[in-house]
């Protein structure tokens, strides 16, 4: 989803890596370590869940979040907190965006999202910012830049790399290095439709910016790549993605691909 966090985190200095599909390595990708309190300062290893230090912005932003998600989620068993209680925290956020999946098909998932993040920006900001970011080499790679301080509270560490869009090579992709979105909510669905596809309907089509994401389920690796078109539903591999059945609440293991993604 799209989302900002007023604290910035220093990057960690520059490091060699190697941009998928791309098959070329390069310096100058920044790195977000974000308040991950694992003892290595990365995410854990694929089947553990990494341990974060949030502090008081990124509750700030886990609150507002799902504050403004709970109107449309079904009703959950705890009390309901108020708006000056820091309860919130990651976990309870993912809770809420579960319950906001329940009872609804793949698209009206999406659209709740949309309505989120439309309720989150001033009147008038869609346009406002096609007029400041009008979809160039330097719009992708600028806003790829502020991506990685303002989503970490998000989805986790993340990096600049070099990718290429229509033949062009550019700084406009982001590595998010181990989704914290998917690594807390084991749910392919969720990450489909309650991020995935509304981020990039968001960028490309209320922005005006194009934006494609593209989630590595191997190991909740995801590229975002500022520039690129999104395919349609049916013709991106996504659509036919298997449910994680050993960590995923609402799996069918019967099914060859996620249910939620289905309806």
């Amino acid at each position: 989803m799209v989302a900002l966090s007023l604290q910035i985190a220093q990057p960690s200095g520059l490091q060699r890596v190697s941009v998928r599909g791309g098959g070329r390595e390069g310096y100058g990708a920044i790195r977000i370590r974000c308040g991950i309190a694992e003892p290595s300062g990365e995410p854990a290893p694929l089947g553990q869940k990494t341990k974060y230090n949030d502090g008081i912005f990124e509750k700030a932003f886990m609150t507002l979040f799902a504050r403004k998600m709970e109107k449309f989620a079904e009703p959950s068993r705890e009390k309901n907190k108020g708006w000056w209680n820091w309860g919130y925290d990651y976990e309870s956020f993912v809770d809420v965006s579960k319950r906001v999946m329940q009872r609804r098909t793949r698209i009206q998932q999406q659209q709740v999202v949309r309505e989120v993040l439309l309720s989150m920006l001033p009147p008038g900001a869609p346009a406002q910012f096609r007029k400041l970011f009008p979809p160039t080499k330097w719009a992708a790679e600028f806003n790829a830049a502020l991506t990685v301080p303002f989503f970490h509270w998000l989805v986790g560490p993340s990096e600049v790399i070099e990718v290429e869009v229509n033949g062009v090579k550019q700084k406009s992709g982001v590595r998010i290095k181990k989704c914290r979105y998917l690594e807390n909510s084991g749910c392919v669905g969720m990450c489909v439709n309650m991020c995935k596809i509304p981020t990039q309907d968001f960028f490309t089509n209320e922005f005006g910016l194009p934006l494609t994401m593209i989630p590595n389920f191997e190991d909740m690796s995801c590229d975002m790549v500022y520039g690129q078109t999104p395919p349609t539903f049916e013709e991106d591999p996504v659509s036919k993605q298997p449910c994680y059945a050993e960590i995923c609440s609402m799996s069918n293991p019967n099914s060859g691909v996620c249910p939620k993604l289905e309806t």
